[in-house]
């Protein structure tokens, strides 16, 4: 065999790294002003035009809400206030979208070797809000 067609090992090129692609829910993430409050008996992580569907409240569609149990707000990276149980003075302003209901489960109950067994369903009450405003 002759050197022209002998099969030298290909040179190892290095590879481009690409960089992580921003989603919606990331560049959300890195939204300043945003705020933690408490609706329902949960803590949800709101920034302004945020939608999110919190435990039912009775609330018409199209009315303004306004939520007063802040426990924390950010106002830019570095500066913040932690709510001691709530930021004095905080507000999140939403807007009522729609009243729906959630995803239906499903509830078996069933006693071995009786030839007993029950199913029910249950979809539970949701409200969608928007954010319109955070005020500190």
């Amino acid at each position: 065999m002759s050197e022209s067609t002998a099969t030298k090992p290909a040179k190892k090129t290095a590879k481009t790294v690409k960089a992580p692609r921003t989603s919606a829910k990331t560049a959300a993430a890195l939204a300043f002003p945003y705020a933690v409050i408490r609706a329902g008996g949960k803590q949800y992580r709101v920034a302004k035009g945020d939608m999110l569907l919190v435990e039912k409240m009775e609330v018409e569609v199209g009315a303004q809400w306004t939520a007063d149990e802040v426990l924390f707000i950010a106002r830019s990276p570095g500066q913040f206030e932690i709510g001691k149980p709530l930021v004095k003075g905080a507000k999140v302003s939403f807007e009522v979208l729609q009243q729906t209901l959630g995803k239906k489960i499903l509830i078996r109950h069933h006693r071995r070797r009786q030839s007993s067994q029950k199913t029910l369903g249950h979809r539970q009450p949701l409200t969608r809000i928007v954010v319109k405003d955070i005020t500190a």
